[in-house]
């Protein structure tokens, strides 16, 4: 009987007492490993005419890493679901309506 595991529900909910900034992206690049995924967010802003004329030539304009996470595989299937779920409400909350409006 010592050696039987007991099993705890809980809900793990993000600490807002630690003072992390929040970060801006509007552009993720994503990479994977056999191990986990890392996803970079960077922030894309205008680009100049210099930049424009080296990305003719290079096809690459750089972008600032705002942030790089690293993620196991198996935390993946859940953050899928999750971005899934939350978009499905934020269409339902704010996107227009679809059809006819008569």
């Amino acid at each position: 009987m010592e050696n039987e595991k007991k099993s705890v529900n809980f809900t793990v909910v993000p600490d807002e007492t630690s003072n992390v900034p929040r970060v801006y992206s509007n552009f993720c690049s994503i990479q994977n490993s056999p191990f986990d995924f890392t996803l970079t967010f960077c922030e894309m802003l205008p680009i100049s005419e210099r930049e424009v004329q080296q990305a003719q030539t290079t096809h690459i304009v750089k972008a600032p890493v705002r942030a790089r996470m690293v993620v196991p595989v198996q935390m993946i299937p859940g953050l899928i679901a999750a971005l899934q779920e939350n978009f499905r409400l934020y269409q339902d909350s704010f996107a227009p309506p679809k059809g006819p409006l008569h």
